[in-house]
């Protein structure tokens, strides 16, 4: 079964900062590109950061300069570095990778995690 784990949330202090994982686990053959988006209450799903299977990375303009992505595709597993956190950062965090499975036809098909909830509060 395919399933996206991720990792890594907590309640932080403004300022301060937290690293959250997602691990890709199951059957499949390879993995495009992997990100991340959150989601606070009230709000639509908005991308954070997505890096590419070529490392090309792209972020929100809110968490340029605080957040990095990177990926370590031996362990298929992505991760996002949060430094200088806000309070407006408060949200459940989605990872999201595109995986290629058996009898696709070569096609990627897009997968969520469950989520982590990061609050940054005093």
């Amino acid at each position: 079964q395919l399933q996206l784990v991720e990792s890594g949330g907590g309640l932080v202090q403004p300022g301060g900062s937290l690293r959250l994982s997602c691990a890709a686990s199951g059957s499949f053959f390879s993995i495009s590109t992997m990100g991340w988006y959150r989601q606070a209450p009230g709000k639509q799903r908005a991308l954070v950061a997505r890096i590419t299977s070529g490392d090309s990375t792209n972020y929100a303009d809110s968490v340029k300069g605080r957040f990095t992505i990177s990926r370590d595709n031996a362990k298929n597993t992505v991760y996002l570095q949060m430094n200088s956190l806000k309070p407006e950062y408060t949200a459940v965090y989605y990872c999201n990778a595109e995986l290629l499975t058996l009898g696709r036809g070569g096609l990627f098909d897009n997968y969520w995690g469950r989520g982590t909830q990061v609050t940054v509060s005093s």
